[in-house]
């Protein structure tokens, strides 16, 4: 949405096509795991803030399938195609789902990425439960807990690391985050993994079976255990895509496997990863809101402009979470 604004407000006066696989025109995705999970915004109320009208045609609710660079074209999943002078690529990435899928599949456990993940377990959480299991306590996981206790429920937290945030932020900070969800009454196990969830007979969650030897009677399970990025319908297009995310100069540019950078195909958000000039050039990928925000406008002036217009993405990483009342 960012990007397509940008294109807009820069003059680019061509056709615009928006391809998403969920339903919904763009949302804003960090209400859902606070302020969606207390009632206090409606996962249907988080639509993005538009800047200005960006006049395109939407192609929603089909994900796209297959990209073909000789072609330049975009084969969709109900088997259109979409055209392309410039293409840019924002699949962003889905949540990692519990590994085993019959475990998976029982009732009350739960994944949280999309408006209708939070709103099923916004009903399931004040549906009459009282034991929620989170599974992993990074970003959303912690944030998970945090809703659980302002709802009254008690909460255990699994996190296989020294502590909640460690992976992310580091030591120091985790300390910080470890007293803060105790103080909470948050019961926390850290440096012990979930191995197993167990149903009753008509399927749903009743215990979950802890790499310590110990097991604990839960009603919802929320499994947070990371992200994957959204690249498997790029296999075998040529472009340099996998499961570390799509790489790409620091214009957004995104690279072939043979390392050439493209000048038609762009990369931008959770899936991209570029050099940055800060870290060494170390090719990274930022999983942030304000990350996605900039890069995409860095990405929407590049393609629209000659190469020594074309602008880098400098962004420095900040992230922000909500938690505890902090």
């Amino acid at each position: 949405l960012r990007a397509a604004e940008t294109l807009r407000e820069q003059g680019f006066t061509g056709s615009l096509t928006m391809i998403g696989d969920e339903p919904y025109e763009p949302y804003d995705r960090p209400p859902l795991s606070k302020q969606a999970l207390l009632g206090r915004a409606r996962p249907e109320d988080t639509a993005l803030p538009r800047r200005r009208d960006i006049d395109a045609e939407w192609c929603l609710g089909v994900a796209a399938e297959s990209l073909d660079r000789a072609a330049k074209q975009v084969r969709l999943a109900n088997g259109d195609t979409v055209p392309y002078d410039r293409l840019l690529i924002t699949t962003g990435t889905r949540a990692r789902p519990w590994f085993h899928p019959e475990e998976a599949a029982l009732d009350g456990v739960f994944g949280l990425r999309t408006r209708d993940d939070s709103a099923r377990l916004r009903r399931k959480l004040t549906g009459g439960v009282s034991r929620v299991l989170v599974i992993g306590a990074g970003f959303t996981g912690s944030e998970v807990a945090s809703a659980c206790r302002e709802l009254g429920l008690q909460v255990t937290v699994a996190e296989r690391g020294p502590a909640p945030l460690v992976g992310a932020l580091g030591g120091v900070i985790g300390a910080v985050a470890d007293r803060l969800q105790r103080k909470h009454g948050v019961d926390l196990r850290c440096g012990v993994s979930v191995t197993a969830l167990e149903g009753d007979d008509v399927g749903r969650l009743r215990r979950a079976h802890l790499s310590d030897g110990s097991a604990i009677d839960v009603d919802v399970a929320v499994v947070s255990l990371g992200a994957m990025r959204n690249t498997e319908w790029l296999a075998g297009s040529g472009v340099a895509a996998g499961p570390r995310g799509i790489a790409c100069d620091a214009g957004c540019r995104v690279f072939d496997v043979n390392g050439i950078v493209t000048d038609d195909i762009y990369a931008v958000g959770d899936v991209a990863r570029s050099p940055h000039p800060l870290f060494d050039y170390q090719f990274l990928a930022l999983e942030h809101w304000g990350n996605a925000v900039e890069q995409a406008e860095i990405a929407a002036h590049n393609m629209l402009c000659a190469g020594p217009d074309r602008r880098p993405h400098l962004w420095l990483p900040m992230f922000w979470s909500t938690q505890f009342g902090v």
